[in-house]
């Protein structure tokens, strides 16, 4: 198995759209789509993200970094909400995201999340990482 991460990207005119839609019918909608993914057993984790204006971004571009109110970028640079699954490929990984309720104009980008197995076994802090994840249960 591994594990893929879908990240939902809107447009501006798929933000507006999404603004004149019944919040318990967007829960209705999702909520089936995750009970499906609890059911096949390939959810680890699913977030919606708050409103992009609300964060801060920390930028490293100069000398020292510098805090501004977010965001970063242009609505189509932003992601507002992720899946984590395990699956047996990524081909799995894009028939779940293919099946995820949309509007039209969403995408869902698809990327791996390398596992701590895929890093030098030798290295200090990727030891102490994995002693850290097997206290914490994550292995």
């Amino acid at each position: 198995m591994a594990k893929y991460m879908l990240i939902m990207r809107a447009t501006d005119e798929l933000l507006e759209k999404f603004a004149n839609v019944d919040f318990n019918e967007m829960l209705e909608t999702m909520g089936r789509f995750n009970d499906e993914l609890i059911r096949a057993g390939v959810m680890l984790a699913a977030e919606g993200l708050d409103d992009a204006n609300n964060g801060v971004v920390v930028d490293f571009s100069g000398e020292t970094p510098v805090v501004s109110d977010g965001p970063y970028g242009e609505t189509k640079e932003l992601f507002n909400g992720f899946y984590i699954l395990d699956v047996a490929s990524r081909e799995e990984a894009v028939e779940w995201a293919k099946r995820m309720p949309q509007m039209d104009g969403a995408k869902v980008e698809i990327r791996r999340v390398p596992g701590i197995d895929e890093f030098p076994q030798d290295n200090e802090f990727v030891q102490r990482e994995r002693e850290w994840r097997e206290r914490t249960g994550q292995l």
